[in-house]
């Protein structure tokens, strides 16, 4: 089937809700994708930072395979050890004081959850989030998601929002009261353009929330799972959420996130609060806890610390070289951007990276955005990447 058949037969059948590039994958493998022509490319986007182990990792394949043919679905009313093997695991790399989790089948779903306990928790309806923040397209996500582009058009059916500018502790500070149940905030902003938040920031939130007998959940679905070079991104500054958001990277390719929380908020709740029909799913929970498991055991959050720091300094020292065409390079681990000075580039930009046979994305408007397989091989990385950045300097 060749491309143009392809887009004919989705015109007649598919809602046209999502832009596509003129590319139709067939295959991936580790750091790299094929689509219906034979064509290479290198995969800086990681499906959206999901494939963190790289595509069909033979790991997670194997695990997939063996777990489906013993048992992919039963419902909730039962036990089944894949869902405690990843609990357990989930217990060895957070927070100590993080002990209950739930599993769902997608980021938004965790935000949904997440959203419910702390209402159910405080007994309030009042979420104060940041601009330019994503946390998904559900109802309850597009409640305190902090980009009008996704909100505006549902916003008859939503409350008020409450959004305060990133990274600004006084601005939180006058939000926050008593009718709070939450403050819903990421590590670092992805889609928002890959901002870092300064020294302490996280931590104060956290003083704020609970000063006004709120909570705090972090939205981890992007950076964790050894995204920005820890297993969460949240060891960067020491602070421990009530709430706390997985995805993207946990399940390695396969459709699995979770929310997870303290025992005091794990108390508040009661059988029937929450709930799914995949929720949990024996395979879901198999190839989540095959991905974990080469995360640990290849090192892959130590790995992306230090490639990311020094992938990191060289967009600087573009940046530095190049001030007309770019600056601000940021980011940690192996979820970096660059700001690019032409707008109209940089929309540019992904087309024609797309035509040198890498796939990359630019977020934000002016945003180079990188977040590649955490395991993908350096010299591919950096020659990927400095091939992007003559596209830029044209």
């Amino acid at each position: 089937m060749t491309l143009s058949e392809i887009q004919e037969r989705e015109a007649r059948t598919f809602l046209p809700v999502v832009h596509r590039m003129p590319v139709a994958l067939v295959r991936g493998e580790g750091s790299r994708v094929w689509d219906v022509a034979g064509r290479e490319f290198v995969d800086l986007t990681a499906g959206w930072g999901v494939t963190a182990i790289g595509h069909c990792h033979p790991s997670l394949v194997e695990a997939i395979s063996r777990q489906a043919a013993t048992l992919m679905q039963t419902t909730n009313l039962f036990y089944t050890v894949p869902q405690l093997d990843l609990c357990d695991t989930l217990d060895a790399v957070t927070p100590k004081e993080i002990t209950r989790s739930f599993f769902v089948s997608s980021g938004a779903e965790a935000v949904e959850g997440a959203l419910k306990m702390a209402h159910r928790a405080t007994g309030r309806r009042k979420f104060v989030s940041t601009a330019n923040s994503f946390h998904g397209r559900t109802l309850g996500a597009l409640q305190v998601i902090g980009q009008a582009k996704h909100r505006d058009a549902y916003r008859d059916l939503m409350p008020k929002q409450v959004v305060v500018p990133f990274d600004d502790a006084g601005a939180a500070e006058a939000a926050i009261d008593a009718d709070t149940a939450a403050v819903i905030v990421e590590p670092v902003q992805g889609e928002g353009g890959v901002n870092v938040p300064g020294p302490g920031y996280l931590n104060r939130l956290r003083e704020l929330a609970h000063a006004a007998g709120a909570l705090l959940i972090l939205d981890e679905i992007q950076t964790g799972i050894g995204r920005t070079g820890r297993m969460m991104a949240l060891e960067h500054d020491g602070v421990v959420p009530d709430i706390l958001t997985l995805g993207k990277g946990l399940g390695g390719g396969f459709p699995i996130a979770a929310f997870l929380c303290t025992e005091a908020v794990a108390d508040t709740v009661s059988p029937g609060d929450h709930g799914g029909t995949y929720a949990g799913n024996p395979l879901a929970c198999a190839a989540a806890e095959a991905t974990l498991a080469v995360v640990r055991g290849e090192k892959l959050p130590e790995r992306a610390a230090d490639v990311g720091q020094r992938l990191l300094a060289h967009l600087d020292a573009f940046a530095e070289a190049h001030p007309d065409l770019a600056r601000n390079a940021r980011g940690r681990g192996l979820l970096l951007g660059i700001e690019l000075v032409d707008a109209e580039r940089a929309a540019a930009l992904p087309g024609l990276a797309l035509d040198a046979g890498i796939l990359t994305n630019v977020t934000a408007g002016t945003v180079l955005r990188l977040f590649p397989p955490l395991d993908i091989p350096e010299d591919l990385l950096f020659d990927s990447v400095d091939r992007i950045l003559g596209l830029v300097a044209g």
